[in-house]
């Protein structure tokens, strides 16, 4: 007879979302999780059958944070499409190191499912449907998902911009300029400014 579970698969997840903080995506491994909740690797089998499982149990527990729920029907869609997009960035700016993994499995996300629900909810009050619609979501989606890794991998407050803003002027005089006005840009300004363009330009092609 097998043993009894004692592991339950919230549990596992942490420790795989431990690791991912920890380490990064880079660092998650059977042999990493299997350390962090006490057992062999072998041990671990007995609860997921391989890291893709594994993989799916974070998501599930990283997403499962995320409210789904359609904001107040009177509130302009823009601002909507806000909210439900501030509600990823606040959970997942958390552990920025899962991005990757919400990409493989958003299409087995129960809970990502739903917000997408919401979403195309929301773009169809709009006036968006069929190409438009499909076109309008993954635009978000892409762009949710990019912006949560530059603000965390390459944040406008980061070296990287003052290395731009140094770049000699004769040579690079617009990208020079440009990064002295990103140092006055906040990660939240960044985010609502880049989303408000994104939704401006889908009001542009409304009829």
């Amino acid at each position: 007879m097998p043993r009894p579970r004692s592991l339950t698969p919230a549990q596992l997840a942490s420790a795989a979302l431990h690791v991912i903080d920890h380490d990064g995506l880079a660092g998650l491994s059977m042999r990493a999780v299997a350390q962090q909740v006490g057992m062999s690797t072998m041990a671990l089998y007995r609860y997921v059958d391989d890291r893709d499982e594994l993989e799916q149990h974070v998501i599930d527990l990283v997403l499962g944070a995320v409210d789904t729920n359609p904001p107040a029907p009177d509130t302009p869609w823009p601002e909507r499409i806000e909210i439900m997009a501030n509600r990823v960035r606040d959970i997942v700016g958390a552990h920025p190191g899962v991005v990757p993994l919400i990409i493989a499995h958003r299409h087995r996300s129960t809970r990502l499912l739903r917000w997408s629900e919401t979403v195309v909810g929301i773009l169809t009050d709009a006036g968006l449907n069929g190409r438009d619609r499909v076109i309008g979501l993954r635009c978000l989606l892409a762009y949710i998902v990019g912006a949560i890794q530059l603000e965390h991998l390459g944040p406008l407050a980061g070296p990287g911009t003052q290395a731009i803003a140094d770049l000699p002027p004769t040579e690079f005089p617009y990208m020079s300029e440009t990064a002295g006005h990103a140092r006055t840009v906040n990660a939240d300004e960044e985010f609502r400014g880049g989303l408000a363009n994104l939704l401006r330009g889908m009001t542009s092609e409304l009829p």
